[in-house]
């Protein structure tokens, strides 16, 4: 019987940025049911790759498969089992964030959804106020829900608790392993040790364009915790990468 597919798979890319090196053949791949973190310095790739992931880059060199597809250029019926939450959240700022959320449950025929994920992020407080008048973290919590509104089956989540208080991301925490449990794949980007340490089925540190180790918190920190074997890891590959 045939392996799996599994839903995300990055196969030795390679990318530059004119003469700059941004990716050097990485690889790696994230299961189904389960939360892959992917930590690394600011210039480590991770943006990058995970532009690729998502559809909105194309690598000079090597594959990307989502849900066993190319993303780029991929068609809508495969965007709709994916969902993205930005690290800028790429919302429209005049909309409210009911109207806007309440648009995209009707999309997704997800008006289920919908009650459940305002509840939980406790996006009824600012319901009134635009979202270019939000704060960074109001406007996490409602680019979060744009995500996972959909019921996505890969779901990929730049800093989802950057800009929230202790509460707010301890919500985010739990609808993310929520989403997990469900069976979604789940990749996370962070420069949170704690939030990779409480969260990840996986951790994936990226250094210089390259996985410089790639396993569970446990096999990844070894003897010396995760954030001693990140700086080990981290501090001596710097290379110019985006």
């Amino acid at each position: 019987m045939s392996a799996p597919v599994l839903p995300v798979v990055v196969d030795g890319v390679s990318h530059h940025y004119g003469s700059k090196l941004a990716l050097d053949r990485m690889s790696w791949s994230a299961p189904q049911g389960a939360i892959t973190c992917v930590l690394g310095p600011n210039g480590a790739g991770k943006t990058t790759v995970m532009e690729m992931a998502e559809g909105l880059r194309r690598p000079e060199s090597g594959t990307v498969r989502v849900l066993g597809t190319d993303p780029w250029g991929a068609d809508a019926a495969h965007r709709r089992r994916v969902g993205v939450m930005l690290q800028d959240g790429g919302l429209p700022g005049a909309v409210k964030p009911l109207r806007l959320l309440q648009h995209f449950a009707t999309l997704y025929d997800a008006q289920d959804e919908f009650p459940l994920l305002v509840d939980a992020l406790g996006i009824q407080d600012f319901r009134q106020t635009s979202l270019r008048r939000l704060s960074g973290g109001q406007r996490q919590r409602v680019a979060l829900a744009a995500a996972l509104i959909g019921r996505p089956e890969v779901v990929f989540l730049d800093e989802p608790s950057a800009g929230l208080d202790p509460h707010a991301r301890l919500d985010v925490w739990d609808l993310v392993r929520h989403t997990r449990d469900r069976g979604a794949c789940v990749v996370v980007t962070t420069h949170s040790f704690e939030e990779a340490d409480r969260l990840a089925d996986q951790v994936i540190i990226v250094a210089a364009g390259s996985v410089a180790a790639q396993g569970t918190v446990a096999q990844v920190s070894g003897s010396d915790g995760l954030e001693d074997t990140y700086f080990s890891l981290t501090r001596t590959t710097k290379k110019s990468s985006r």
